[in-house]
């Protein structure tokens, strides 16, 4: 049994629970900040550590720590560049370069990436979105599984697709009301945002979204113009 919701409705009215663009950019900093902590933590630990007299046999382990956080926080960074910022002086991403800074921020983990966009040139938006969908289809992957992220061109559109495929491929309700373009009603807002913006980047470029979701799979669908 499928469950399909196509959620390429005209954008809708704001209304007092959607954010507007200051309410926004707090949720995203907010997010933001979330990430960024485990690992700035992490490199702080290590850093006491090697300062500690008494932890010195602990030495290897500690630059370890901080090898791996600092290396975590670097592909954090170039994540959220293109994923929700405009510093970059590129204007467009190639489809390589983009499933690189996907791969270094969701490998080691229980999905594993499988990258069939082509090594061709993208605007930010689509960068913008591509890497989004890519992040959430991993997402959707919470015990394992495989994600795989795709491109095609469909008439005037070009078509990301990520499809996750595992024993509890699913998507959390925050994401749900994010991907709908819809106020989140209860639940983490750090989980909904980026459902959100990514929804947002698709309509704004004057695309859409679909979802699919059945057992142990969930399809991610983004219409863009070409």
């Amino acid at each position: 049994m499928t469950d399909t919701a196509t959620l390429d409705a005209p954008v809708p009215a704001r209304t007092p629970e959607m954010p507007d663009g200051q309410a926004l950019a707090a949720l995203i900093a907010g997010k933001l900040c979330h990430d960024f902590i485990s690992p700035a933590g992490a490199i702080s630990s290590g850093l006491d550590l090697l300062k500690d007299p008494s932890a010195q046999d602990m030495r290897d382990d500690a630059m370890g720590l901080i090898e791996a956080s600092a290396a975590k926080m670097i592909a954090l960074v170039a994540f959220a560049r293109v994923a929700f910022g405009a510093a970059t002086t590129a204007e467009r991403f190639s489809g390589g370069e983009l499933g690189g800074i996907v791969d270094a921020l969701t490998g080691g983990g229980r999905a594993s990436l499988v990258w069939k966009v082509p090594d061709q040139t993208w605007s930010k938006a689509q960068s913008r979105a591509l890497v989004n969908l890519a992040y959430l289809t991993m997402a959707a992957l919470p015990s394992g599984g495989i994600a795989t992220v795709s491109s095609r061109a469909e008439n005037d559109m070009i078509v990301f697709e990520g499809l996750a495929e595992g024993t509890r491929a699913r998507l959390k309700s925050e994401a749900v009301a994010g991907l709908a373009g819809q106020p989140l009603t209860e639940g983490l807002q750090g989980q909904w945002i980026q459902p959100y913006w990514l929804w947002l980047t698709a309509h704004d470029a004057g695309g859409n979204l679909t979802v699919q979701t059945e057992e142990g799979r969930v399809i991610l669908t983004a219409r863009m113009p070409a």
